[in-house]
């Protein structure tokens, strides 16, 4: 009884203490230039030691081990597709960074899609058509962005391979090394996964988004992002398949899916002018 008490006790404390932490910090995660993640203790370290702590009270796969420069490169990477610097809140970004240290489980499948188009049509734009080229920019940098987040994370699968190899033939290794490559593998593979789903997300808010700007503001510009989806669709056809090796990058941005073609509903915008 006293030790069931005493688990309860820290998990309160744990769970007060990393409340505490959100609410000096604002919840999400500082950033500096570029929209890179800026150093923080209380994000880089003092919330992932509670949120392990946590993780290993809900049974979640929980490694010892440093992480490699391969892995904290996928990180850095990937956490740029689980936030939305450019549109506040969108992305749950506080949501995301208790996820990502793990003080909570996964938040993320409860999503909702139209958050992104919500926050597109009550921002105030002096042309309906800037809307249109907010949505072909946000597409842009995810295309910029996503080749050099798959090559990392091929780059991790690599490493996760190589330890399974060690850990196979090495002598002198006991089940605390096998325990720690298990489940830092099954880490890895969590926040891979996540990335997917990250990246799925982005899809199909940009699509909910065009989707319904066709309705309610229609623009030729509509051309173009429509065209950006279609890119954008073959590193989600390829993310689902978890092909992220690949040949190297050459025909990534070629797609073997096919989205509904809006140019049949395309409306050219033309100026009307009523009379006085």
């Amino acid at each position: 009884m006293a030790d069931i008490l005493g688990v309860a006790l820290r998990a309160v404390g744990s769970i007060a203490l990393a409340g505490l932490l959100v609410a000096c910090t604002g919840g999400a995660r500082p950033v500096g230039d570029f929209g890179r993640a800026a150093p923080s203790f209380t994000h880089d370290t003092a919330m992932p030691a509670v949120g392990g702590w946590l993780a290993r009270q809900r049974k979640e796969p929980y490694s010892d081990f440093n992480q490699t420069d391969q892995e904290g490169e996928m990180h850095n990477r990937v956490w740029r597709f689980l936030i939305a610097a450019h549109a506040k809140d969108w992305f749950y970004d506080t949501a995301v960074e208790w996820q990502r240290t793990r003080i909570l489980p996964e938040v993320d499948r409860n999503f909702s899609v139209d958050r992104y188009y919500n926050w597109l049509r009550t921002t105030q734009y002096e042309s309906s058509r800037v809307r249109y080229s907010t949505v072909g920019r946000h597409i842009a940098a995810d295309l910029d962005t996503v080749p050099g987040t798959f090559k990392s994370i091929c780059e991790v699968v690599e490493v996760d391979r190589q330890r399974a190899i060690a850990l196979a033939n090495l002598s002198g290794l006991g089940p605390d090394e096998a325990r720690n490559v298990a489940n830092r593998k099954a880490e890895n593979d969590i926040h891979i996964a996540w990335f997917v789903r990250a990246l799925n997300y982005r899809y199909q808010s940009y699509n909910y988004a065009l989707d319904h700007l066709l309705v309610e503001t229609p623009h030729e510009q509509s051309l173009a992002v429509d065209e950006a989806l279609r890119r954008m669709s073959g590193y989600v056809d390829r993310a689902n398949r978890r092909d992220f090796c690949g040949d190297g990058g050459a025909g990534m941005q070629r797609s073997d899916v096919v989205i509904p073609s809006r140019y049949e509903t395309q409306v050219i915008d033309r100026e009307i002018v009523l009379p006085k």
